[in-house]
């Protein structure tokens, strides 16, 4: 089975994610970003994440990044997951996350979009 692509704003995603996404980034975004052209013809920077069934592309601008990060309690000052937040989300996604967390370095396939 193909995952479904999916290009969505940080904002809009379930807090769900959001927690995922902070085990696979536990060190911020903005390092992590990639660019692609949407079907407008524009550039458009983006963190890809990727789920048991579906390839995200978080659309947001290395400042969205950094202050998203800046505002999370999760991440101390440092911009890294705090410990405490970590071990909690890994003991909530733990079979979801094996295979993500462990991809982290992988972000092939986003020059389809």
């Amino acid at each position: 089975m193909e995952k479904k692509r999916v290009i969505k704003d940080y904002e809009k995603l379930s807090e769900e994610i959001h927690e995922q996404i902070k085990l696979k980034y536990p060190f911020g975004f903005s390092q992590n970003l990639v660019t692609f052209t949407n079907k407008d013809g524009k550039r458009v920077s983006a963190l890809p994440f990727e789920t048991e069934d579906t390839y995200y592309l978080i659309r947001m601008t290395v400042h969205e990044a950094l202050a998203i990060i800046e505002d999370d309690d999760d991440y101390d000052d440092d911009g890294m997951l705090r410990e405490e937040s970590r071990e909690e989300y890994q003991d909530k996604y733990s079979d979801d996350m094996d295979d993500i967390v462990d991809d982290v370095a992988d972000d092939s396939g986003y020059d389809d979009y």
